[in-house]
């Protein structure tokens, strides 16, 4: 790439891309801790390796736009603005949380910041982002909508009926597949005759890109690109991004520390490992001495403790009662 992020960012800013990955890394490091302890007793799909997706597009993104996530959703959610005290509320059942407690890991919502929804049905927001969408252009309101999604995901028929119709009505959507080459424990290849994700748009003349998922600099880039051509009304926009977990598909139990139901290759995971999106732009801030090591784990502490203190908040807040269950349910 020509351009460096410092083109594009100035160095405060960069820092707070750093800060916000870190927020989200350390956040889901502390779940599967409380996971194993059985502390959290929902599933948690953790987002751990895929920090520079959610982050680079949602920079570019106001709270008024809106974005749909899926099962592994801490991430898409944090990065655009969510309460962390919320999170950990949620996770934890309580009646604090984004979702009353009533939905756990896979039902994060938060409408002020623009996450009208998450679900754990693998493709399950695609018609609603569409619909959103759609709606922005009635109203002539300059929003955006990015529907986040899996490699999985793209295996249900929704996703083509989802861009005929963006395609068909052009409109302000993002469908941002965040590929990371695993389909729970399916290796791609074995589901896909092509395993180009991104040629899915070329039926419907709906511009693709196929980026570094793990490189801040690529996401940012073409993130900040079809933004654009959305609020120009030159949408929609296909974005794959080649990416990888580094937690097993759900929670840490089929995780790459070697428990026996991760089936991953031992070679492609340390490959992987040494792409991390973090240490990447650590090491171009230290690179380019926009920074020094005694001010990022300066940072690093700071992001530790509001993740304590959120958690701290989660446990001292109360369970919903047994009476209300039912409350929220419906629509008043």
């Amino acid at each position: 790439m020509n351009d460096t992020l410092e083109d594009m960012l100035p160095t405060e800013e960069l820092l707070t891309q750093y800060k916000s990955m870190l927020r989200i890394r350390q956040t889901e490091e502390l779940m599967s801790d409380l996971v194993l302890a059985k502390e959290i007793k929902c599933p948690c799909h953790l987002y751990s390796g895929e920090e520079a997706i959610a982050v680079g597009i949602c920079a570019h993104l106001s709270p008024t736009d809106y974005i749909f996530s899926g099962h592994r959703s801490h991430g898409h959610y944090l990065a655009k603005g969510g309460d962390i005290n919320a999170l950990f509320a949620e996770v934890l059942g309580k009646e604090t949380g984004c979702s009353r407690g009533r939905g756990g890991s896979m039902h994060l919502i938060d409408p002020q910041n623009g996450l009208l929804g998450s679900a754990p049905i693998v493709a399950g927001t695609m018609s609603l982002a569409t619909g959103a969408a759609l709606a922005s252009k009635i109203r002539e309101d300059n929003r955006v909508t990015v529907s986040f999604f899996g490699d999985g995901a793209t295996g249900e028929g929704v996703l083509a009926e989802a861009l005929n119709f963006a395609a068909l009505k052009n409109l302000p959507i993002i469908f941002a597949c965040e590929n990371n080459l695993y389909s729970t424990h399916m290796p791609i290849r074995q589901i896909r005759v092509s395993p180009e994700i991104v040629d899915l748009a070329k039926p419907f003349g709906i511009s693709g890109f196929q980026v570094d998922g793990n490189d801040l600099f690529e996401v940012y880039k073409v993130a900040s690109r079809a933004i654009q051509e959305c609020r120009r009304g030159k949408g929609p926009v296909f974005i794959e991004f080649m990416t990888y977990r580094q937690r097993g598909h759900v929670g840490p139990d089929d995780n790459i520390q070697g428990a026996h139901t991760d089936i991953r290759p031992k070679e492609e995971i340390e490959v992987w490992l040494k792409n991390d999106p973090i240490t990447h732009l650590e090491q171009y801030l230290l690179n380019y001495d926009l920074t020094n090591r005694k001010d990022l784990e300066l940072i690093r502490v700071a992001v530790r403790e509001e993740i304590e203190d959120a958690l701290a908040f989660a446990r001292n807040s109360p369970y919903p009662k047994a009476e209300e269950l039912h409350h929220y349910v419906y629509a008043a």
